[in-house]
């Protein structure tokens, strides 16, 4: 494999690394480096600027409906420099989710009528899979949609509750797998709607996280009346839908670049910081051997990444390979955030993090370690979300190792 980019390639990287600099806004920028909670407006803001760029905003997604068209490798490069200058990566649900199961599979009419949008970040989406007894076993999911004629126009009428709904509280519209018939086998009763989230019937309640963050949520749906034309793709086949999505998500999970970036950060807090002898962490033998470990499992799934980006780029979409980038990028990304746990020792515990409206005091210890529970609490999650690594072990062991 040639990893060295071609003239045209590096000028490109430059384009992009100089695009950064002098377009990402400076009062998001200042919020980040603050720690403090981003809203709507943050959130969608680079990606708004992003979109006006030519759809660099969706750098997988077609020209014909409006991405940029770019090669693997400049995709690549993409994601490398937004991780080095710690951007806020555009939200995956519309972009890298729902957008392409629906120019996938979707009408022309629900191409016409979502795809701007979401390219654009003009329109906010969320992913109603997840339930309380139906996560990692997606297809024994129990909210069920059931089909009626009124003023001869047909419609399904949704009940059910939606868990872990990440970010659901800003959601405009999302797309939900539904049961649409009782009787089949599991998955093959399965339709994929698209919901307006401002239909009646429909009740977000907050989930506080760990890190004391409004970041997921329940959704209710009580009897929520979809027209049938929000339907993607056939009845009953909504779990093609699904496992096309899934397979995009778990591909993206596996954040190379940003973990990349993560282990910098890492390796020079290690420099600062001492341990019970006053040498530097990073001098410590033991925790210097937990760093290289980490560097070369990272190495090791770059290089997974970038053959699989080559076989999208090939025509192949992403398979079983997706299950691996996901399970072993999990993984790195938790460990990274437990040696920054491990690195920030007492100063990480919570109650230093906060202290009551107008005291004078201030955080204890150095500045990284203020977020580092909360981070490394957040973080537990990665290993569950699209599809939890058990899941994906049985994937790889039937589909890589045909066992």
């Amino acid at each position: 494999m040639d990893l060295a980019f071609s003239p045209e390639e590096i000028a490109f990287r430059d384009e992009v690394r100089a695009f950064i600099a002098e377009n990402y806004p400076a009062e998001l920028r200042g919020k980040q480096d603050e720690g403090e909670e981003l809203g709507k407006a943050e959130f969608l803001a680079w990606h708004k600027i992003l979109a006006k760029k030519g759809g660099w905003s969706a750098p997988a997604w077609p020209t014909q409906y409006g991405g940029p068209g770019w090669t693997a490798t400049q995709r690549y490069i993409f994601s490398e420099e937004s991780a080095r200058a710690e951007t806020i990566p555009p939200l995956p649900f519309g972009i890298n989710m729902v957008g392409p199961v629906i120019y996938t599979f979707g009408t022309p009419e629900q191409k016409a009528q979502h795809l701007p949008g979401i390219l654009a970040g003009d329109v906010w989406w969320c992913q109603g899979y997840s339930e309380p007894g139906a996560g990692s076993d997606l297809a024994s999911l129990r909210t069920k949609a059931e089909r009626i004629t009124e003023d001869g126009k047909d419609y399904y009428i949704v009940n059910g509750q939606k868990t872990w709904t990440t970010l659901a509280q800003h959601a405009d519209w999302g797309f939900f797998l539904v049961r649409t018939d009782a009787t089949a086998k599991q998955q093959e009763g399965i339709s994929f709607l698209l919901i307006d989230m401002k239909s009646p019937g429909i009740t977000v309640k907050p989930i506080i996280t760990l890190g004391g963050e409004h970041e997921v949520n329940e959704v209710w749906l009580d009897n929520v009346k979809v027209p049938v034309e929000n339907r993607v793709y056939e009845e009953n086949k909504g779990w093609t839908c699904a496992k096309f999505l899934l397979a995009h998500e778990r591909t993206g999970i596996a954040g190379v670049a940003r973990s990349k970036r993560g282990i910098e950060k890492l390796k020079a807090i290690a420099k600062a910081e001492q341990d019970g002898s006053g040498q530097s962490l990073l001098a410590n033998p033991f925790f210097r051997r937990k760093v290289a470990e980490l560097e070369t499992d990272l190495t090791a799934l770059e290089f997974t990444e970038l053959r699989t980006l080559a076989g999208e780029a090939s025509g192949k979409g992403p398979g079983p390979e997706s299950s691996l980038l996901k399970v072993k990028g999990t993984e790195i990304q938790q460990r990274i955030t437990e040696l920054v746990l491990e690195a920030a020792g007492n100063y990480a515990a919570p109650y230093f993090r906060e202290f009551p409206e107008g005291s004078n005091e201030y955080p204890i210890g150095p500045e990284f370690a203020h977020r580092s529970a909360p981070t490394y609490f957040n973080m537990r999650k990665t290993s569950i979300y699209g599809g939890s690594n058990e899941i994906q072990r049985n994937i790889i062991a039937k589909m890589v190792l045909g066992l």
